[in-house]
């Protein structure tokens, strides 16, 4: 599978390296404070931090083969389950459809969207259907995959429940599996031998996400900088980060920070680079606006913040669907405001 290519050129030791910490798993399943807290300083100070003994390998393994069976059919047949321009995630995005810059220039990426609702509902349908590589491997590999990587968010969630000053589950009861929401499991693939971004400059959308990759071409801007730097692919490493609503419910304390996907540094340009990832977001319902009213700790950064700031007024469903519309090659003019919460004037 190209997305695990163990015979591709090394990642170049001759570019700009983001500093992410190595955080544990395992050791924070055990409730080590050490470790604990040093995810909580990755999350406050970058918002970005490679996960170890995270055990979703293998079904990550199984997940780029379907997706890669589902990209490579016929362009007509992807067609039939486009997102479309009304702002919904799930389904295909074909390469030309996002602006990528304040330029206006068109990604070099394709990428297919499975909703978490519709993998745990299987054989259910809440959202939409699939094409048959999806189908196919839905039980086996697809919904193996959305509940772990969904577990490793909880579990994440519960500890900044604790570090917040929340009361346990005031961070989980937003993304109860009683109501539908935008979480959702991804494949992206840029070509080889790009020349522009496969996913222009962005913040996430949601509360947590996870990446897996074998080849470089993610980067991110360091708050209070306009520097890029690259995401360097580890063996048995994901990248996690926090979204846009995980930022707003924290008062913004935990950190959404911009990122891209550019074409692979040096030799590894030569090839298509595959990722697939897992989103974590809010129940529909939910609105996005900070906890101050549960917490002495976010309230104390909320009244440090511009009146407003993390009180966008708006359900999660609302926010997930404005910006995914203003992305859309239709809405080039409302680019700016596709970026999120901490977006910078960059040309990406």
């Amino acid at each position: 599978m190209p997305g695990l290519l163990t015979s591709a050129p090394p990642f170049p030791s001759d570019v700009p390296v983001a500093p992410l910490r190595v955080i544990d798993y395992a050791m924070l399943k055990d409730g080590d404070q050490g470790e604990i807290h040093k995810l909580f300083l990755a999350a406050t100070e970058l918002g970005f931090w490679y996960l170890k003994n995270h055990g979703t390998e293998e079904e990550a393994r199984g997940l780029f083969d379907v997706f890669s069976d589902t990209l490579d059919l016929p362009l007509s047949e992807k067609m039939v389950y486009e997102q479309g321009d009304s702002g919904n995630s799930f389904g295909y995005k074909a390469k030309g459809k996002i602006v990528t810059d304040m330029n206006g220039t068109l990604d070099c990426s394709e990428f297919f969207n499975v909703a978490q609702d519709d993998a745990l509902s299987w054989p259910a349908v809440i959202h939409r259907t699939y094409p048959e590589p999806i189908t196919k491997g839905m039980r086996t590999v697809v919904t193996p995959f959305v509940r772990k990587s969904r577990d490793i968010n909880f579990t994440l969630l519960s500890i900044f429940e604790d570090k917040l000053g929340l009361a346990r589950g005031d961070l989980v009861r937003l993304h109860s599996p009683d109501e539908t929401c935008g979480g959702e499991a991804r494949c992206v693939k840029t070509p080889p031998n790009a020349q522009q971004a496969g996913i222009g400059a962005h913040s996430d959308f949601g509360t947590l996400s996870i990446v897996h990759n074998r080849l470089g071409g993610l980067q991110v801007m360091p708050p209070g900088t306009t520097e890029w730097l690259y995401i360097k692919p580890l063996p048995r490493h994901i990248v996690c980060n926090v979204g846009d609503a995980l930022a707003i419910f924290s008062g913004g304390i935990l950190r959404s920070s911009v990122h891209r996907v550019m074409p692979p540094p040096g030799d590894q340009a030569r090839f298509a680079r595959f990722s697939v990832a897992f989103f974590t977001r809010p129940g529909d319902h939910v609105p996005l606006r900070h906890l101050a009213d549960k917490s002495r700790i976010i309230a104390s950064s909320v009244a440090r913040a511009p009146e407003g700031q993390y009180e966008p007024g708006t359900t999660a469903s609302e926010w997930t669907s404005r910006r995914i519309r203003t992305l859309r090659l239709k809405s080039r003019a409302g680019w700016l405001a596709s970026q999120g919460t901490e977006h910078c004037a960059v040309n990406a």
